[in-house]
């Protein structure tokens, strides 16, 4: 931090914004790598870079695990930063249509660094699970080796970047999932699957223990074909064992995070899940 000019300072620190179409890396197109100003992380990479005409770089995906989610103290925005080092990059945005992945991820060019045609092994992947409260779901999901990050939010439902209350309150058609970032070197998707289906009860039909309603419903939001057939072979196995799994599989939608008191809440209040418990089914 010491070598970051007072301007980038007032941006990475104090979470300021340079002017719109002030930057240098508005207009790239280039190939090459994003990197974070103050630690050298890869952030993102060109081929995700897109012109939404909003005076700042824009990405409509990160590197996996590379950025980290964090509503603003008023509710209303969600902050990126560098997940290493916590840098402020910008504000992530959802539901605007500029392309298929409905994102944009707002980044001030202060906050980046460029390797021109410098690529990035993209070895880390994504998987989504719902099983009721989405806390005790991340809760055990964190404790694998090889998963990097366990997010709570929302999947599922017709309505663009939900909170909380919207999908409590309203019917928004989501489901509480988490989205876990891990390392396929290390673990396997089978395996968080399998961790998936002995964390909580998949015969339930209209909840999960004492939450009951669509939204705390068991589905498996799968990426590919290779998911799904990994996730049928499981339940497979199960209903062998006499269990009539309720599982849904359903294919992967946009995921919208859900408010920064909803993330790591069992390790922040320092307790463990009341209506989840591993129970070895395979």
């Amino acid at each position: 931090m010491d070598t970051l000019s007072t301007f980038e300072k007032h941006v990475l620190v104090d979470k300021g914004t340079e002017r719109a179409f002030s930057g240098k890396y508005v207009h790239t197109k280039e190939k090459g790598v994003y990197r974070c100003k103050v630690c050298d992380t890869a952030l993102y990479k060109s081929d995700d870079k897109f012109d939404s005409n909003c005076g700042w770089p824009s990405f409509d995906d990160a590197i996996p695990g590379a950025i980290k989610e964090t509503t603003d103290a008023d509710g209303r925005r969600t902050e990126i930063t560098c997940a290493n080092c916590g840098a402020h990059m910008g504000h992530v945005f959802r539901g605007e249509g500029f392309t298929a992945k409905n994102t944009r991820h707002c980044v001030n060019s202060v906050s980046l660094s460029f390797d021109k045609k410098k690529t990035v092994k993209h070895t880390l992947k994504k998987a989504y699970f719902a099983g009721g409260c989405f806390w005790g779901v991340e809760y055990y999901l964190e404790q694998i080796k090889g998963v990097k990050e366990v997010t709570s939010g929302f999947m599922g439902g017709h309505v663009k970047n939900p909170g909380y209350y919207d999908v409590v309150r309203k019917d928004t058609g989501h489901i509480e999932t988490v989205e876990v970032v891990y390392d396929p070197s290390i673990v396997s998707y089978e395996t968080l699957a399998k961790t998936f289906f002995e964390i909580h009860d998949p015969t339930q039909t209209d909840g999960q223990g004492p939450d009951i309603g669509s939204q705390y419903l068991s589905a498996i939001f799968v990426s590919d074909s290779k998911e799904k057939r990994t996730v049928e072979n499981l339940i497979s196995i199960l209903e062998k064992k006499g269990f009539k799994i309720a599982t849904n599989v359903l294919d992967k939608s946009p995921f919208y995070s859900a408010e920064a008191y909803h993330q790591d809440y069992y390790e922040r209040k320092g307790s463990k899940p009341y209506c989840h418990r591993r129970v070895k089914r395979f």
